[in-house]
């Protein structure tokens, strides 16, 4: 699967979370770089990536900054997790 997601730096919160099928890359491609600009435009410092892994959980668990909390974040950072 690919993931698109746009994520507020500043506020440490997702704006836009969307998910395509392989055969969807083209798509996926286009909506991001459609996003990119238009935010680009605006003067918005957004995040703007697209992530393959095999589901969600796996995004969750090795991109885990975009679905966290800040604060619970920084907190496993402190403990070494």
């Amino acid at each position: 699967m690919i993931f698109l997601i746009e994520y507020k730096r500043l506020e440490g919160r997702i704006v836009t979370f969307k998910t395509y099928n392989e055969s969807e890359r083209a798509q996926a491609e286009r909506e991001r770089l459609e996003i990119e600009l238009d935010l680009n435009r605006k003067s918005i410092d957004h995040e703007v990536v697209l992530l393959e892994a095999e589901s969600e959980s796996a995004i969750r668990r090795t991109h885990r900054r975009y679905f966290e909390d800040l604060s619970d974040f920084a907190k496993s950072l402190g403990n070494g997790s």
